[in-house]
């Protein structure tokens, strides 16, 4: 750590800068304050945002959030951008589950109508959505035909098929439709693990959770996000399973005999990658963005069945509930995008490809991709924490766009292993722990809750604090879980 700690300099609160020296080609940036810092010298995640910065085309610095933790080639909590034309694009960049995400429902029930509900709620969402490694649903299954459509058509292949309104287009990133896909790219095991895994969610961090909006920082944001105190909310966490998982694992092969063939010094071979522009990186970005769509679609069908839920428990429909779609927002994917990159005392827009890793968007007001609704205050940003704390919503910024690439944090961040976790509950029931809180939770294994017990987190408050500071993303309400389903 005294090594690391050598070109390591507290920029402000916020920010900690790692020098650029070696074969960095631009500094690395981490969005800290002291007592998250402290962390960061259990695992080797600062080393990573220096590998990062290694990487050819890199522009403006390698960054990382304050949930910033280990992870494949490329720290979890990452973003980095590449110029197009000289740049590389990198499965590590990624990650293994390509658009994990997060997607907020909000409604028109407050707190007191659903306490006596709450567990009822929760034990039909565990029927009506599958959960744990492995999950389907025996009444959906695609032939290779229909998935490749939905490879193409993302979100909007699940709502022309019945599953939720074509308004919840509008509130999804991308409108839940990347462009560029192509099912060409993606291999018949890709295919084969994907066909029956849409509308699951699948094991690990991810989750539906329902929860109330305990706390309103910025009245004025809220009420455009159409969010109220004691208001419920229901929260979904999942990617694109084994399909995006695929994908990745067979890219990072290619990727590896790419590095080699276009000479790309890498100072840790999980950064394996090649240029933007060349054959293998089309490659990649085609599947990548297949997957993408197919994440999207995967959130949009478990919408349909929360909605179900819903209207079962309550007895009228969810349009009378009014659980409409607040965002829907990506953290693990790489996108084309224009920026303001400075050079010096100068300045000029660029065509980038932005790699955010555990980081989601975070868009300021104006910008024209935004639904026309958030334009003239900015992206809802939502950030979840672990089961037994909170989960916020954010906005995004102009700052965040002159800093970050538009970029925030995207959760609370590990700091326990998963093994790590096993041993330090042990003796302990986390399923009636967090119960005692109030909180019901169904899960397809006691290992998964035992993996993702509060303490195997950083706290998720902390961690927002940061960015809000900072000023890449300011906070607009806290959600308190009632319960949820996990894998």
């Amino acid at each position: 750590m005294e090594e690391k700690k050598a070109h390591i300099k507290k920029l402000d609160q916020n920010r900690y800068i790692i020098e650029k020296h070696g074969n960095m080609n631009v500094d690395g940036i981490i969005y800290v304050n002291d007592e998250l810092f402290q962390i960061l010298g259990t695992d080797e995640s600062i080393k990573q945002v220096e590998n990062v910065a290694c990487l050819p085309g890199i522009v403006g610095a390698s960054m990382a959030m304050p949930d910033i933790h280990w992870g494949y080639g490329f720290p979890i909590g990452g973003v980095a951008a590449f110029d197009v034309e000289n740049g590389v694009i990198s499965p590590g960049g990624v990650g293994y589950d390509i658009n994990c995400g997060i997607r907020l429902l909000r409604s028109g029930l407050n707190v007191k109508e659903i306490k006596d509900k709450i567990k009822d709620i929760i034990d039909l969402l565990y029927i009506n959505i599958p959960s744990g490694v492995g999950s389907h649903r025996k009444d959906l299954k695609l032939t290779k035909e229909e998935l490749k459509k939905v490879l193409k058509k993302g979100a909007r292949w699940a709502v022309e098929n019945g599953f939720g309104e074509k308004e919840d287009l509008e509130y999804i990133e991308d409108r839940g439709e990347m462009e560029g896909a192509d099912p060409g790219c993606v291999s018949d095991k890709a295919f084969e693990r994907g066909k029956d895994q849409l509308g699951t969610v699948g094991s690990g961090n991810h989750f539906v959770e329902v929860g109330y909006i305990s706390e309103i920082y910025d009245k004025d944001t809220a009420e455009m996000f159409g969010l109220f105190k004691n208001q419920i909310t229901v929260m979904i966490h999942t990617g694109s399973r084994g399909f995006g998982y695929q994908v990745c694992d067979d890219y990072i092969r290619e990727m590896i005999k790419a590095s080699e063939r276009y000479g790309i010094y890498l100072p840790d071979r999980q950064l394996c990658c090649a240029p933007i522009e060349s054959p293998e990186g089309k490659r990649y970005f085609y599947a990548m963005v297949a997957a993408a769509n197919y994440a999207f679609a995967n959130r949009q069908i478990i919408t349909h069945w929360v909605r179900e839920t819903f209207e079962k428990i309550f007895r009228t429909s969810s349009k009378n509930l009014n659980l409409s779609l607040v965002y829907d927002v990506c953290h693990n994917i790489a996108k084309i995008e224009k920026h303001t990159i400075k050079e010096g005392k100068r300045e000029k827009e660029m065509l980038v490809c932005v790699h955010r890793k555990g980081s989601t968007r975070s868009f300021g007001l104006g910008e024209s991709v935004l639904p026309e609704k958030y334009r003239n205050i900015g992206q809802p940003v939502l950030i979840p924490g672990d089961m037994g704390r909170a989960s916020y919503v954010l906005c995004g910024t102009k700052k965040a766009m002159e800093e970050t690439f538009g970029s925030t944090c995207h959760g609370a961040g590990r700091i326990l292993s998963r093994n790590q976790a096993i041993k330090a509950s042990k003796g302990r029931s986390i399923s009636k722990e967090m119960e005692e809180k109030g909180i019901i939770v169904k899960a397809s294994s006691k290992t998964t809750l035992v993996e993702e017990m509060p303490e195997a987190y950083k706290d998720v408050s902390k961690v927002v604090q940061v960015v809000h500071n900072a000023g890449i993303s300011r906070l607009v309400a806290k959600i308190i879980p009632l319960g949820c389903i996990k894998g």
